[in-house]
């Protein structure tokens, strides 16, 4: 019986260039194009293939990241504009490496001031005549025929009555309407009108901050405001907007491409079939949340996902079983919380949701249904309440970002199944009598023949179908990860994106036997532990996990740290934020210390805000933040707490050590190709965005590589790790056969102990690399070390990599391999 073979819609082009590795660099202020060229010769040490950017397109004014793109048709001028990025391209080819770009489809910013987006300006000014008012998603039969621009500090009778909007002239654009930095087209014949009348006669509608959540009537990247989604399923769009980026590509400049969040394009599969087409099959990866099980649509013309997916695995892998009960007793004696009611608190947060950021999306979906229902005699009497009412259970019981039907086309059996199971749930919270109205709305969103023969398409069911699905991925968005994941304390380190918390651990069989499957069906995608996005890097969550290695001890020190915080911690401090707080040093306490108090207030401030429960974003409680920071500040100065959490950080530095080498060795070697974020080379305590992307010393760490090149052995965990990067990352490079070649494979090996993850990397099925990594060091030191366990090696003649020693195949004691370090790489010698 033949293996199975890779679908080739996972596979580049033949000759198209393919990375063995990446390595993020996160381009902005700090980071120029120039200065990512300085940067090439440690890369090419390191040993990764490819340098993977951050988006270059010119973006909003201030922009620090990148991903709110003003024009399509330059790079950047901040970062060095194209002539920068070809002096990156000749430097890092030069040195034999090549450029993946990562691209933004979805939306465009809405800068301040709006001319900084010519199509959007263009589109303010003349409205639906614009040549460009096809390019954004507005409904411009909602708001009056006017594109509502939320930015107001206060309602526009006030606005006005204080005289803070005025009627002014730019040299370069002529009549504008000025709201101090913001400034506004003034469309054509009305500059002479009275100026309330002038503001009612503009193609937009200017209007409070707070209207937009109610009443916006243009798709938005999630619940963002200043990101306005794009069509770019209309082909002159897809051509106007990926221009630049192609010639970029067909010239050679660039290699490969990251794509932003397709989930927010109508059409997520063709998108990326006429990317494949107009790329000539480039290598291409998707930023996918994939839920649990889920895999990538088999329709999508993609080499695989970032790798989320990868490394909520290897990292519940690291996470001891056993450490579930007391951790989620600890939970529930600080927060009330059980562990079984993360399902339900997923639930609420996605009504919260639903019902506030989201509600005009749902409400405009609620519009569409409506008029499809009264426009069809035999639908009539669905009224909107009820069809409201469905979609908003819908929408809660959606398990996975969304579905992918398309209109006009037969849905996949998979989406017919995601649908009917949400819909299945979502009647067992409804009243009996809307049951019918379920039944409608499923059919129209699968595009189904409902109502009158042979009604199953027009242009508002065709809306629907593609809005609702895009609407999907918000309230997953928002309601899971940016809510209650923030929420849920259980163990912190597992509320990540793309995480699951629910399943808490994961076996080495679990892992492997997934590997195994992505060997065959995604072996060119992406695999990461930490990225731009991370709420936490992998450095900190690996601290934390240990927390389940420990539980007893750990809760003991909590208690501790109660005891000699109570004479000082506010009454205003929640046991859930309490549980965060604790948690959150325990995996930024280093043997240097806590991490800065600064950088943890403004950690605080997000997580607390995201959590929506006693402040938020756009209605912050001053008492009960002052509180909270006031707690972080007190807990970092406190004599007593550094005591506690000093011990808790020399009882646990083994097992960090162990857990911080393994899932980078694990995530470096599983199948994929292999992705290190700027400065996680060696360990990096880094929180959520804007910590993550702070910038990173290369010259330090490039001196550090220099010293272990030279022979000298390492004297830390940051030596240990960097060691363990580079040479997994140069023996990819070597034996790119054995990783990302067309007769690479993956298969386990067997060993005597479920505290060892151990398996090869094979050339036309015969083992040319071994990995042994160390899982739950904490157990083994518990069990006295790991006595007589053994590990089975293919036989032959292999080199262990990392302590450059000979090794012979068959079996082997585990304790003669990791008796320097957690973790080993062998090489075939023979």
């Amino acid at each position: 019986m033949s293996e199975p073979s890779t679908p080739s819609r996972r596979l580049p082009a033949p000759g198209r260039p393919v990375p063995v590795s990446t390595y993020r660099l996160q381009l902005g202020p700090d980071l120029s194009l120039d200065d990512a060229a300085d940067l090439v010769p440690y890369l090419d040490t390191l040993g990764v293939t490819h340098l993977y950017l951050s988006p270059v397109l010119r973006a909003a004014p201030g922009s620090t990241h990148g991903y709110d793109v003003v024009d399509h048709d330059e790079v950047a001028p901040e970062l060095g504009g194209e002539d920068a990025l070809r002096r990156l391209a000749e430097a890092a080819h030069a040195a034999g490496l090549g450029l993946v770009l990562d691209i933004v489809p979805n939306h465009m910013a809405v800068p301040t001031p709006v001319w900084h987006n010519r199509a959007l300006w263009s589109v303010l000014a003349e409205g639906p005549e614009s040549p460009y008012a096809a390019w954004f998603d507005v409904d411009w039969s909602a708001g009056e025929g006017a594109v509502l621009m939320p930015v107001l500090g206060d309602r526009i009778g006030a606005v006005l009555a204080r005289g803070e909007l005025t009627l002014d002239t730019d040299d370069d654009v002529g009549p504008v309407l000025r709201y101090y930095d913001h400034v506004f087209p003034v469309r054509p014949g009305t500059e002479a009108l009275p100026l309330g009348e002038l503001v009612e006669r503009q193609h937009y509608r200017l209007a409070y901050w707070r209207v937009a959540d109610e009443e916006l009537n243009y798709r938005r990247f999630f619940d963002v405001g200043t990101l306005a989604a794009i069509r770019v399923e209309d082909p002159e769009v897809f051509d106007a907007t990926h221009a630049l980026v192609l010639r970029l590509l067909h010239e050679g400049v660039i290699d490969g491409l990251r794509i932003d969040h397709p989930d927010g394009l109508a059409d997520p599969a063709g998108y990326l079939a006429r990317l494949r087409e107009a790329t000539r099959g480039a290598w291409v990866v998707v930023e996918k949340i994939l839920q649990n099980d889920e895999e990538l649509p088999p329709g999508w013309d993609t080499a695989g996902s970032t790798g989320y997916d990868t490394a909520w695995r290897i990292q519940q892998t690291f996470v001891d079983p056993g450490g579930g009960g007391k951790l989620g007793a600890l939970m529930h004696r600080l927060t009330g919380d059980t562990t079984d009611a993360l399902p339900a608190l997923i639930d609420q947060a996605k009504r919260e949701v639903v019902d506030r950021a989201l509600y005009a999306e749902v409400h405009r979906l609620t519009e569409l249904a409506a008029e499809v229902c009264s426009g069809d005699l035999r639908l009539r009497d669905h009224t909107w309440r009820s069809l409201q009412d469905c979609l908003i259970e819908l929408l809660v019981a959606m398990d996975r970002y969304r579905a992918y039907v398309v209109p006009g086309e037969a849905p996949h059996p998979e989406d017919v199944e995601v649908l009917s199971a949400a819909a299945a749930l979502a009647r067992t919270r409804l009243s009996p009598e809307r049951a019918a109205t379920m039944d409608v709305l499923v059919d129209l969103l699968l595009g189904r023949e409902v109502g009158s023969a042979g009604r199953t398409r027009d242009a508002r069911r065709d809306e629907l179908i593609v809005r609702f699905q895009q609407t999907c991925g918000a309230v997953m968005a928002k309601g899971v990860e940016d809510t209650a994941f923030y929420r849920w304390t259980h163990l912190i380190s597992l509320c990540e994106v793309g995480g699951e918390p629910d399943r808490f651990a994961l076996s080495p069989t679990e892992l492997l036997t997934w590997a195994g499957r992505m060997q065959v069906t995604s072996p060119l995608g992406m695999t990461t532990l930490s990225t731009h996005d991370t709420k936490r890097s992998a450095d900190v969550r690996a601290r934390i996990g240990v927390l389940s290695e420990l539980p007893v001890e750990w809760a003991e020190l909590v208690t501790g740290l109660r005891a000699a915080s109570a004479a000082w911690r506010p009454a205003l401090l929640d046991g859930r934020t309490e549980n965060l707080l604790w948690q959150t040093l325990a995996g930024t306490w280093t043997a240097e210390g806590p991490i800065e108090a600064e950088r943890l207030t403004e950690y605080l401030t997000k997580a607390v805000r995201e959590a929506k429960q006693h402040t938020s974003w756009t209605s912050p409680d001053e008492a009960y933040e002052s509180a909270v920071l006031t707690a972080a500040r007190q807990a970092v100065a406190d004599p007593a707490i550094a005591e506690l959490f000093t011990r808790w950080e020399l009882r646990t530095r083994e097992a960090v050590r162990a857990a911080t080498l393994g899932t980078a060795l694990v995530q470096l070697t599983l199948p994929g190709v292999a992705d290190v974020y700027q400065g996680t080379e060696v360990p990096a305590v880094a929180l959520v965005d804007p910590d993550n992307r702070r910038p990173v010393d290369h010259a330090a760490i490039a001196t550090r590589l220099a010293r272990l090149d030279e022979g000298a052995g390492p004297r830390d965990l940051a030596d240990e790790k960097l060691l363990v990067t580079a040479t997994t990352l140069r023996l990819r490079r070597e034996l790119r056969e054995a990783f990302t070649g067309p007769e690479a494979g993956f298969v386990p090996l067997a060993h005597s102990s479920g505290h060892a993850i151990t398996y090869a990397r094979t050339v036309a099925e015969q083992p040319q690399v071994a990995v042994v990594a160390t899982r739950l060091a904490a157990s083994v030191e518990r069990m006295g070390g790991w006595a007589e366990h053994t590990v089975a090696l293919p036989e032959g003649r292999w080199r262990e990599v990392f302590t450059d020693r000979e090794v012979t195949g068959g079996v082997r004691h585990l304790a003669g391999l990791l008796d320097r370090l957690p973790v080993a790489l062998l090489v075939r010698e023979d």
